[in-house]
This record gives structure tokens, sequence and C-alpha cells, in this order.
């Protein structure tokens, strides 16, 4: 740490708060509205100055445009479409790697259930609609229309800790393109497809996807961009003790 940054205040606070509480799952950004290699360059930046234990910094970073962002996209919606006609394909292309929990418990499918059902609300899709579900699904993998598509890696080796310093870069990151005027999705979904990503950016077979990203401008006419997950009160997850 240099001397500036421990003098360093912080004059504008409620710019801080602004882009913490402006971030959320942005799905529907403006197609032809480039991103520039400056704008990338700079969120990065800011993003490598996150924390991580030991300073170990595991985030290795891809960065998709153009006709290579357009290649990855068609290669995962035809697989994506192949393992709905035939779900038995659905290990051919992704890695189990135990994103979510073997079995869901209350609260946590509570709030997973509600967040589904409140996004298909936004998007005007009923229960049932399978066809409707399994587009907006596929939404994802056309990165929601951000010319820009962003995928994270780490080496295998690495333990758990390594995924707790992975989320402090990912919010930075997403802080910082709150702070040049972007917006962000982070992905999960790509995981399914990690098979075909992995070989697809050049990953080496030392590494792990950790999740894939959408990032550039929002488009605020899109209903589904009016949603928004409801949050915890402080109360409910603090004990002072």
């Amino acid at each position: 740490m240099t001397m500036s940054q421990v003098k360093t205040v912080v004059q504008d606070s409620a710019s801080v708060v602004s882009a913490i509480e402006s971030r959320f799952s942005c799905r529907a950004f403006l197609p032809d509205k480039p991103v520039t290699r400056q704008q990338i360059d700079e969120i990065l930046r800011i993003a490598s100055c996150s924390a991580s234990s030991t300073n170990t910094q595991p985030w290795k970073v891809y960065v998709l445009q153009g006709d290579r962002r357009d290649a990855l996209v068609e290669e995962v919606c035809a697989a994506h479409d192949a393992t709905s006609a035939d779900s038995s394909l659905t290990a051919e292309y992704g890695e189990v790697d135990g994103y979510y929990p073997a079995q869901w418990v209350s609260p946590y499918i509570d709030r997973r259930r509600d967040n589904g059902w409140g996004l298909y609300g936004a998007l005007g899709i009923g229960k049932g609609e399978k066809d409707k579900m399994h587009a907006q699904a596929q939404r994802n993998y056309r990165f929601f229309d951000a010319p820009v598509g962003l995928m994270f890696t780490m080496e295998r080796v690495m333990g758990r800790g390594s995924l707790i310093d992975y989320g402090m870069f990912l919010q930075t990151l997403m802080l910082a393109a709150r702070a040049l005027g972007l917006h962000t999705c982070p992905q999960a979904a790509w995981n399914n497809c990690a098979k075909i990503v992995m070989p697809f950016i050049g990953a080496g077979s030392n590494e792990i996807l950790v999740c894939g990203m959408a990032l550039g401008y929002a488009d605020e006419s899109a209903p589904v961009n009016t949603y928004r997950t409801p949050r915890e009160t402080v109360e409910s997850f603090t004990r002072w003790v």
C-alpha cells in the first residue's frame, strides 16, 4: 500500500454508493453501441486492485468481441438446443463443478424460485410455457446482446478460498463498469457449456471456468431491465455478538 492510498479521502461517497446500488443483472443490452478496448482495459485495471488472500490474484480473464464472440454464441446456442431436445447430452457439454447445492433447502430455494418467477413475470412468461423459457434461457448464451463477453477462469490447483477472492474481483469489475456508465450480467449459465467454452477461448486443461459475464450499455427500453431482485433486511442476516 502506498502513502497515497493511506491518505486518500473518498470525497464523493454518494457516487460510490450509487455505483453499488445501481448495479443489477442487466438482461438486455444495446448490441450496436460498442465498448472500446480502452474502456475494457480500464475496467480490468480497476478490478485488479481487488483483495485476494496472500495476494494470489487467481483470476484469468478472456475477452470476446466481434466475430469470435458471435462464433461462440452460435456454437453454444446449438448445444443448448440439442440438450433441450435430448437431456442426456448435458454431461457432454458441461462440467460437474458443484456450483449449486446438491440439494436445495429453505430459504435459498425459496429465493431462487421467487427470482425465477419474478423475472418471467417481467417478461410475460407464464408457467408451462417451455418454449419461451428455453428462448429466455438461451439469451444467456447470446450475452443478452451485449457486444462484449467475458470468461473467467482459475487454475484447478487453487482452493475454495480463491473463489472468495474471485467474488471480490468480479464485484469490483462490475462496479468499475458502472463508474464508466456500463452495465453487466454475471452468468453461471456458461458453466453448463464449459467443455465448449474452454477450448474455444484457449484455456488450458489446468483451468476451470468460474463464470461468464455480459458487458455493455443497458437497453433502457427493455421491460426485463425493470426487474429488481428483493433484498433481505440487515436485521435478517446480522447478529450482534
